[in-house]
């Protein structure tokens, strides 16, 4: 499944900025590699995204536990957060 027809459902109000994510047309596969699985792609795919920082902010804001985001990998995102809070 094409990670477009599963994140993009979504409220336009809530989140234009997906509409020019770089990872629409992707695999979503890519961005959930789980546990063992490797997330060097999906991160390289994420830095060369005109809206990765929106992404970024959005994973973080609603603490998305699970997947490649904004170019960081879950592991990624818990340690910011525990240095924020």
């Amino acid at each position: 499944m094409a990670l477009s027809q599963e994140f993009y459902f979504h409220d336009p109000d809530e989140r234009p900025w997906v509409v020019n994510a770089g990872c629409r047309d992707s695999d979503a596969d890519t961005f959930f590699p789980g546990p063992d699985g490797d997330a060097e792609l999906a991160v390289r795919i994420c830095m060369g995204c005109p809206v990765r920082q929106e992404c970024l902010d959005w994973a973080i804001e609603i603490r998305i536990a699970y997947g490649v985001w904004g170019g960081t990998t879950e592991r990624e995102r818990r340690r910011f957060l525990r240095k924020t809070a």
